[in-house]
């Protein structure tokens, strides 16, 4: 594999004096979004399965990709696409995990999908260079986030403004053109505190991959009184890949390494363009009254240029371009003097306002949090058709607007009925309107007419659903916490997948299912934890992915999958093997084991 070298220059005033506080280890100054938020070593006031992965494992572990750090999680299932993590592929408890649309993305709090209610796809992530921390909640919790609340909330954590002067530089690189390079710097001067970073990551052959990343970000944290603060966040990320649709075939990979790392299609081209803002405003009526409001918009560019091929030998307009083995029936690629460009342009913004409220209740104490979010969404897209393999423009054949406006209310009570037991309960009420414009062309390709007919139609949807969750966590000893819970798990249609080309609004339901679980967290010492987790996943209705990028290549989408059942056990266990030896610094060890059946 790759051969790295590592230089991390840690300056205080003129550099960095120590890292940023992990998201449970350190106070919170900025005003931002966390899933998680407790401090206590076991999470002992969390109601259900929840991993943190802190900076210092990012640290010992560091990872080329963010997959190799969150496959770490117990039931988390990674598929990689091109080594890189340039696209996270995660699937939680059995669920598909293709372009993670089963799961709600987040950073800093803030959602990071194209869509996410129409098109939860991520062709965005987080790079892991940034990231200060990982939560990953899996429990009834996920009703204060939503829409999606089927697998599960993963929220990426990036540095907040420092309390003096800081910077921080970090490179690495490696052989066929590797590297990463991160450096920020912040201060906080008075009231005023910043934060600005800049990280290029490249690779000129990570297998038959090569891609180039500039992310530049910056965030401004500033203390307007003793009771108000407001954070603000900018960022920009610009990356352009040579991925592909294309992959080698069955003989191919027969073939043990022939082909393996083979460009097949070297024209093909991915750029992704992300602005992202967002403003959070925290007030504090009193010690026990808390208002948090966060205003956000985000906009992604993904133009997928990507060159034609075909299974068959008697296809037209071939390059004359051939992988694999001619003699067996679907055992090579004919690449085709044509290519189709995926065009799309998403907008996203809202804002959504959390109250949270504390108070006695008997002899413990309890804390109300409710809210609402409005948030509209809209996504422009374009298929054009490329007369030649390296075409970098053509004719538009098909050009759609999909929109959608979704408002969603959210009730949760936490009970402290004494020091052991936590009990909590909750509702989401979701509610999306979504239409879908579609204007098709006629068209000749490869000297065959009108194969694409006039269209010209509008079509709209709306959707309802009320989302429930329930349960407790109960401190046995300073050693064991239990922890169980239930709740709906919801994940609307897909736009783009529910109104059909032609303008047919087809019955695709939402995705619905109960998810239970049962287990505990456990520490031996300060050597050994772990969590030990049974659950089920009982689907009224599942959707079945049929679409190119799950391996399907005659199918358009998704579709109704029906009833089904996910259950199993997933243990993880975290040994730190530096205390057990008596040394004060060393990396830890971990082993996790998941047994899903479907």
């Amino acid at each position: 594999m790759y051969k790295i070298f590592l230089l991390t220059l840690l300056l205080p005033a003129v550099a960095l004096a120590q890292p940023q506080q992990d998201t449970l280890n350190g106070k919170e100054d900025m005003p931002q979004v966390t899933i998680v938020g407790y401090k206590d070593r076991l999470l002992a006031k969390v109601p259900g399965s929840v991993s943190v992965l802190k900076f210092k494992d990012i640290q010992t572990l560091q990872p080329i990709s963010g997959n190799d750090i969150v496959r770490r999680v117990p039931g988390i299932n990674i598929t990689d696409e091109e080594g890189a993590g340039l696209r996270i592929n995660i699937g939680i408890r059995g669920l598909d995990p293709d372009r993670s649309r089963s799961v709600l993305m987040l950073e800093d709090g803030i959602p990071v999908a194209l869509n996410p209610y129409g098109e939860p796809e991520m062709y965005f992530t987080p790079v892991i260079d940034k990231v200060r921390s990982i939560e990953v909640l899996k429990g009834s919790g996920q009703v204060l986030f939503g829409p999606q609340t089927i697998g599960g909330v993963v929220n990426f954590i990036t540095a907040n403004p420092p309390d003096s002067a800081t910077t921080e530089v970090r490179l690495r690189g490696g052989e066929n053109g590797f590297f990463s390079g991160y450096a920020s710097y912040g201060n906080t001067v008075g009231n005023t505190g910043f934060i600005v970073s800049f990280l290029r990551k490249q690779a000129n052959n990570m297998g038959p991959t090569w891609f180039h990343i500039n992310d530049l970000s910056a965030k401004l944290k500033i203390r307007l009184n003793d009771k108000s603060s407001i954070g603000f966040k900018l960022g920009l990320y610009d990356e352009l890949s040579n991925s592909t649709y294309i992959g080698i075939t069955t003989p191919m990979w027969l073939k043990a390494g022939a082909d393996d790392f083979v460009r097949i299609a070297p024209h093909d081209r991915l750029p992704v363009r992300r602005y992202n803002i967002s403003a959070t405003h925290n007030y504090r009526f009193t010690n026990n009254i808390q208002l948090q409001t966060t205003a956000f918009a985000y906009s992604i560019t993904r133009n997928w240029q990507r060159q034609d091929f075909s299974y068959s030998r008697t296809a037209a307009n071939q390059t004359g371009v051939v992988w694999g083995d001619t003699t067996i029936s679907n055992g090579a690629i004919f690449m085709l003097n044509s290519n189709g460009h995926r065009n799309r342009q998403f907008e996203v913004m809202g804002v959504e306002p959390r109250l949270t409220i504390k108070g006695k209740l008997g002899n413990g104490e309890h804390q109300l949090k409710l809210g609402a979010r409005a948030l509209y969404e809209k996504a422009n897209e374009q298929f054009v058709i490329g007369a030649k393999a390296d075409a970098t423009a053509g004719n538009i054949r098909d050009n759609e607007i999909r929109s959608g406006l979704a408002l969603s209310a959210f009730v949760q009570e936490e009970w402290q009925l004494n020091k052991k037991l936590r009990l909590n309960a909750g509702v989401r009420a979701e509610q999306f309107d979504y239409s879908r414009r579609i204007l098709r062309g006629r068209f000749t390709v490869n000297s065959v007419s009108n194969v694409v007919r006039d269209t010209n139609v509008l079509a709209s949807r709306n959707i309802v659903a009320l989302i429930p969750g329930a349960g407790f966590s109960y401190e046995a000893s300073e050693q064991f916490t239990f922890f169980g819970g239930v709740h709906k798990g919801y994940a609307p249609p897909r736009t783009k997948d529910a109104i059909t080309p032609t303008g047919v609004t087809l019955d695709l339901d939402a995705e619905n299912s109960w998810n239970y679980e049962l287990g505990t967290r456990f520490a031996i010492g300060n050597i050994i934890s772990g969590e030990l987790t049974a659950f089920m996943m009982d689907f009224q209705n599942q959707i079945i992915p049929t679409s190119v990028s799950s391996g399907n290549a005659n199918a358009t989408g998704l579709a109704n999958g029906g009833a089904t059942r996910h259950k199993g056990v997933e243990l993880g266990v975290q040994w730190d093997i530096s205390k057990t030896l008596g040394m004060k610094k060393m990396g830890r060890f971990t082993q996790q084991q998941s047994d899903i059946r479907e």
